[in-house]
């Protein structure tokens, strides 16, 4: 149970760390360093005071170099050869240890090669690969390989023949009247809620606020496209048994790319509306209006049967795709930002 719980934490922190820092390479003020795309050496007589997460791309931990903190690995390799104080989870990729590891290890969809010179003070569990334990390595806790075991299902005995059983009369019918006054107070505390969600981004998010909403009144159809893809893309993992783990993390991300790109697509809505009636608010009270009256009349609409929900999906497809294709606002959207000036053509002597 500590050991999932602690995974849990890694996978969880790592998901977190997406939408506050909001950048391809970033450091937080503690040491925790988030990589995207990229390779990330702690090199030999380096200490990395902080936590470490990786997506897509491979990260090294030389000899007589320390890491003080978890580390998580997706879609890439990891190698140890130096000493990490602390849990590693890697997804997608395999782990080479020939250093010290003083915590657990689990590895998803992948295998953990443990050399002659290798020391883990705590369990290993995998789930999807195996464990390579070399002779001479040491591992003080439990090794899990959680291989799903194979049972064999008794034949049933053939069930008796059931008599005739008299007519059953039809019970009568109940007819259940919900009160849509719920359903209504509902949304708007939902509304309200990401409102002030809103507000709190908007100090500081403002620049990736920005990009995000760029990208939906650009190109609204390529960001619900993109949108799209992604749903697509956890469906064809899902499917595809062994990737299972990363569609679980992606659907963990899923839900914050769905509120920033609201959020972002809320900004837009309360400039538009402070310039219809003519009035400049502070940009904090902008994004929270904007975003409060985004998804209360979202909200309602859910309430329209069929329509509600198609325009629904529709909304959602495009917030989280305009997310997802500017990274959660850290880059613009591929494609010219503005339309070109008009020069006006010199006037001619007559």
């Amino acid at each position: 149970m500590k050991l999932k719980n602690n995974i849990i934490r890694i996978i969880l922190l790592l998901a977190l760390l997406v939408l506050p820092t909001g950048a391809v390479f970033a450091q937080t003020p503690g040491g925790d360093m988030v990589l995207f795309g990229q390779n990330y050496t702690v090199k030999s007589g380096e200490t990395q005071q902080g936590s470490v997460g990786v997506f897509g791309g491979n990260v090294k931990v030389e000899e007589d170099a320390k890491v003080r903190g978890d580390m998580a690995v997706v879609g890439g390799n990891l190698t140890i050869d130096g000493d990490v104080d602390g849990d590693v989870a890697i997804i997608g990729g395999n782990m080479t240890i020939t250093g010290t590891i003083n915590g657990n290890i689990v590895v998803i969809g992948g295998q953990v090669i443990l050399e002659e010179t290798a020391v883990v003070d705590g369990d290993i569990a995998s789930m999807g690969g195996n464990v390579d334990k070399q002779p001479g390595s040491k591992v003080t806790g439990d090794i899990t390989n959680n291989a799903p075991p194979t049972i064999k299902v008794p034949d049933a005995p053939n069930p008796p023949n059931v008599p005739d059983v008299p007519g059953v009369p039809n019970p009568p019918s109940v007819t259940v009247q919900t009160n849509p006054f719920w359903g209504v107070a509902s949304k708007v505390g939902w509304a309200l809620f990401m409102g002030l969600i809103a507000m709190l981004l908007g100090l500081f998010l403002q620049p990736q606020l920005d990009r995000t909403a760029n990208a939906i009144t650009r190109q609204p159809i390529m960001a619900g496209s993109y949108g799209l893809l992604s749903f697509a893309a956890i469906l064809v993992m899902v499917l595809t048994i062994i990737l299972i783990p990363v569609a679980a993390l992606a659907l963990l991300i899923l839900p914050l790319a769905w509120m920033f790109g609201m959020i972002a697509l809320g900004q837009e809505v309360g400039n538009r509306f402070t310039k219809a009636i003519d009035q400049t608010w502070a940009p904090v009270l902008t994004i929270g209006f904007g975003t409060f009256l985004l998804v209360l009349v979202s909200g309602l609409l859910q309430l329209v049967p069929c329509i509600g929900f198609l325009a629904n999906l529709l909304l959602s497809f495009t917030a989280i795709g305009a997310a997802v294709v500017t990274i959660f606002g850290t880059r613009n959207m591929p494609g010219p930002l503005n339309n070109p000036p008009v020069i006006d053509a010199p006037a001619s002597d007559s």
